[in-house]
C-alpha cells in the first residue's frame, strides 16, 4: 500500500465521516436537548438536496446560494413538523413509542410528496466552478470538492462548541437537557427553545444534502440510506453526545473507506458489526461520559 493510496482512501473516509458527523450531529442535538428520538431526521437531508437541486441545477442558481437556501428550507419544515405535530406528545407516558411512529409517518410522507413534486428518476447537482478539479501533490491527486467538505465540517465543529459553550442561546439549550421544568419557572420559553433547535438542527441536515449532492444522486429514498448509518454514529458515539458522534462519524467513515478497497463483498457489514459489538460491549456508547459512583 503506497502513501498515494493511503492518502486517497484517508481522505474519501475522512469525507464521508464529515457528511456523516454533519447529519449525526442534529440528531444528537435533538435528542440531547429535548429527548426526541427523529427517525426522520433523514428526510430533511432529502428535502434540502432537492431544493438545492431545483434552484441550482433547475433554475440555475448559484451553488452557494442553493446551499443556504436548501438548508432554510428544510429547517423552517422542522419547525413547523415540531410545532404542530411533535409538540403534541410530549409529556405522555408512551411518548417514545409516539415519536418512532410520527416521525416514522412524516418519512412516509415526505418521501411520496418529493415523487410527486420531482418524480423518481435520480437527479444530479454540479460542484461549484471553484471547486473542480483537483490538487496535485507528488503524484497524489485530491479533489478540491472534498478537501472543501472536511473543512466546512471542521468549521461546523468549532461553531457548534463555541455556541454552547460561549453563547447564552447555548447555554439554555444545555440546560434545557438537565431540567425544562426549572427552566420554564427561570422564565425561559422551553416550547420556543425546543421549535428553534429543531429548525437548527433540520438545517443542518438539509445543508448537508446538498453538500452530498455532487458526489452522490438525489433520489426518493436517500433519507433512510443516511438514517441508518446516522443512528449507527449516534449509538457509537452515546446517545446525546455531541464530541462522542464526531469521533465515532471519523471511526466510521474510515473503516468502512478501507473495508470498501480490502473486503469488497462484506463492506457494508462493517458499519453494523462495529455497532453490534458496541451494544454488546458497551452500550452506553463508546465515548459516552463514565458515570460518577455515589456511595
Amino acid at each position: 500500500m503506497d502513501l498515494s493510496f493511503f492518502v486517497v482512501q484517508l481522505l474519501s473516509g475522512l469525507t464521508m465521516a464529515t457528511f456523516l458527523f454533519l447529519i449525526a450531529s442534529g440528531l444528537t442535538l435533538i435528542f440531547g436537548v429535548g429527548k426526541v428520538f427523529n427517525f426522520a431526521h433523514g428526510s430533511f437531508f432529502m428535502l434540502g438536496a432537492y431544493a438545492g437541486y431545483q434552484l441550482s441545477s433547475v433554475w440555475g442558481q448559484s451553488f452557494w446560494l442553493s446551499l443556504v437556501a436548501g438548508g432554510i428550507f428544510a429547517g423552517v419544515l422542522g419547525m413547523l413538523a415540531e410545532f404542530l405535530f411533535l409538540r403534541r406528545i410530549y409529556g405522555r407516558a408512551d411518548e417514545g413509542g409516539f415519536q418512532i411512529l410520527l416521525t416514522y409517518s412524516f418519512i412516509l410522507i415526505i418521501d411520496d410528496l418529493v415523487k410527486l413534486v420531482w418524480g423518481t428518476e435520480y437527479k444530479s447537482l454540479a460542484k461549484p466552478a471553484v471547486l473542480q478539479g483537483a490538487f496535485s501533490f507528488s503524484g497524489i491527486v485530491i479533489p478540491r470538492y472534498n478537501v472543501a467538505v472536511i473543512l466546512i465540517g471542521l468549521a461546523v465543529v468549532v461553531a457548534a462548541w463555541w455556541f454552547l459553550n460561549r453563547t447564552r442561546a447555548g447555554r439554555i439549550a444545555r440546560a434545557s437537557a438537565l431540567d425544562r421544568e426549572m427552566l420554564a419557572v427561570l422564565g425561559v420559553n422551553v416550547p420556543m427553545t425546543m421549535t428553534l433547535v429543531f429548525g437548527i438542527a433540520t438545517a443542518l441536515a438539509g445543508m448537508t444534502g446538498v453538500l452530498a449532492a455532487p458526489l452522490r444522486s438525489v433520489t426518493p429514498g436517500a433519507g433512510i440510506e443516511v438514517i441508518i448509518d446516522s443512528l449507527i454514529v449516534v449509538v457509537l458515539g452515546g446517545l446525546g453526545n455531541f464530541w462522542g458522534a464526531w469521533l465515532a462519524a471519523l471511526l466510521l467513515g474510515e473503516v468502512n473507506s478501507f473495508a470498501v478497497v480490502f473486503v469488497p463483498k462484506w463492506a457494508t457489514l462493517f458499519s453494523y458489526l462495529v455497532m453490534a459489538l458496541t451494544l454488546l460491549f458497551k452500550p452506553e456508547g463508546l465515548f459516552a461520559p463514565r458515570k460518577v459512583r455515589r456511595v
